[in-house]
């Protein structure tokens, strides 16, 4: 009967890690759509909200503007993060998915230059700063309430779920707008039709908050609330005490840093690069992406999974590595199978081979499932439970928000001041490197946390011992 018992309770645990995975996942997914269609329309965006005849100035201000959203994500993380420690995982997060979907629709109401002169790009900041501070809140919310349901030895699978929605973010990001774009027609779509993908934040956000106000709170905040020994000062523990400062700081430039970088130049600096030096027709471009995201998405668990079996920090490295070895020759092989003229750079692509550029988009994708399948996982084991929310958000979303979200403008402004199509990969190639030259000497992760039973602390990490204060350390290896 006893062994009765333990399957029974086996099963209903795994039934129970399956529902926090997919309601957690929508709700993050929707949040990254929301923040990402921004980035996909920015090229017509730029025409909306500024002034017309400076195409190229235009589309900086645009991607400027993009740019802030991921500046702002640390701040979001800060105030998210203390909430999430002090009042819990699941109250976080609510608030932020419905910040970052009043603010996405607002945007879809947004009216454009022509009408309020000036006021159309300064009201589009401000929303994209609400954006990014809810978004700071949120992934760290998601991943900590995720890890802390998951059985020992298996966080890199099942955190690896929720590293998947970013990806598939962009890509629903991508398919709304394909799928608005086609049915509308060109002219309608660039004169209103863009709205459409914002709009629809609204219903994707009511079904979202409806799912996650059934979630149950984290079980190891719960049991750590119940005993009062949650941090009254997370902010304080995290960033004044000496030895949890150091983990940020190593977590920044040996790991997120990198991933940030090796993440938005896959996906995003590849969908500028098509469009804007490239020339490769709107559509086609965004086809490619997608198409691309479609068959690597699924490497993010591959890596995950194994990441729980050979470590969290090889695959990241390598990862980091290989992404900046490569970069250079795939870009122009990009350019070589795309059909355009560097003698004509202002005329469109002419039959440009589909299959080989999504090859090399893919290639570049399964660089960012390398080390962003891994992360989640080796963040949350970093830090101790009274402060895991607050610590793992901030290098997080300075890694992703500021080294990663920065790509595009970067390298679309070296592109443009240099006359080389290739400068915009000095960027992402030396910040990998630098990642993988710190992560490599510093970072000795160590992926036999214990967490379960549930107890306030875990035996190797992840926790606070009893008699250590709230602000010690993890016992993470470094």
């Amino acid at each position: 009967m006893a062994a009765s018992a333990d399957a029974t309770i086996s099963t209903t645990e795994k039934r129970n890690i399956w529902k926090v995975i997919a309601a957690s996942s929508a709700g993050t997914l929707i949040e990254w759509y929301d923040f990402y269609i921004f980035g996909s329309l920015a090229t017509i965006i730029s025409a909306q909200f500024f002034p017309k005849g400076h195409e190229t100035a235009a589309l900086l201000g645009t991607l400027a503007t993009f740019a802030t959203g991921f500046i702002v994500r640390p701040f979001g993380a800060l105030v998210f993060g203390r909430v999430g420690d002090v009042v819990g995982r699941k109250y976080a997060f609510m608030v932020t998915l419905l910040i970052m979907g009043l603010a996405t629709t607002a945007i879809g109401l947004l009216p454009s230059y022509e009408s309020i002169g000036v006021l159309a790009p300064v009201l589009l900041l401000v929303l994209r700063l609400l954006q990014g501070l809810a978004l700071g809140g949120e992934y760290g919310g998601a991943a900590t309430y995720v890890a802390e349901h998951s059985p020992d030895g298996k966080r890199g699978f099942y955190t690896s779920f929720i590293q998947t929605t970013a990806t598939l973010g962009l890509f629903v990001s991508l398919g709304v707008i394909l799928a608005t774009r086609l049915s509308i027609g060109e002219d309608s779509f660039k004169t209103w039709g863009w709205r459409v993908p914002f709009l629809l934040s609204v219903v994707l956000v009511i079904v979202s908050y409806v799912i996650r106000r059934r979630m149950e709170e984290s079980p190891l905040f719960t049991q750590m609330k119940a005993e009062g020994k949650t941090s009254k000062s997370p902010l304080r523990d995290s960033f004044l005490h000496p030895q949890n400062r150091r983990l940020v700081i190593l977590a920044l430039f040996g790991a997120t840093a990198g991933q940030g970088v090796v993440w938005y130049t896959g996906q995003f600096y590849a969908l500028y690069y098509l469009q804007t030096v490239l020339k490769v027709d709107f559509v086609l471009a965004n086809q490619i992406i997608a198409t691309a995201l479609l068959f690597a998405t699924p490497f993010f668990v591959v890596f995950g999974l194994l990441s729980d079996r050979i470590g969290r920090k090889p695959i990241m490295m390598a990862g980091c590595l290989i992404a900046a070895l490569t970069y250079l020759p795939i870009y122009k092989a990009m350019e070589a199978y795309s059909g355009w003229n560097p003698l004509e750079p202002n005329a469109t692509a002419v039959n440009p081979n589909v299959l080989m550029l999504t090859v090399l988009v893919f290639v570049q994708v399964i660089f960012v499932t390398m080390v962003y399948g891994p992360i989640a996982a080796f963040l949350v084991e970093l830090f101790p439970t009274q402060i895991r929310y607050t610590s793992m958000s901030l290098p997080y979303h300075i890694g992703n928000g500021v080294f990663g979200g920065l790509v595009p403008f970067i390298g679309t402004a070296l592109v443009a001041s240099t006359g080389n199509h290739f400068a915009g990969l000095i960027y992402p190639i030396s910040i990998a490197v630098l990642t993988f030259i710190v992560g490599s000497i510093f970072i000795r992760e160590d992926r036999s946390v214990r967490w379960h039973p549930i107890t306030s602390h875990s035996e190797k990490g992840g926790g606070v011992p009893p008699s250590r204060s709230a602000s010690s350390p993890s016992e993470a290896r470094l």
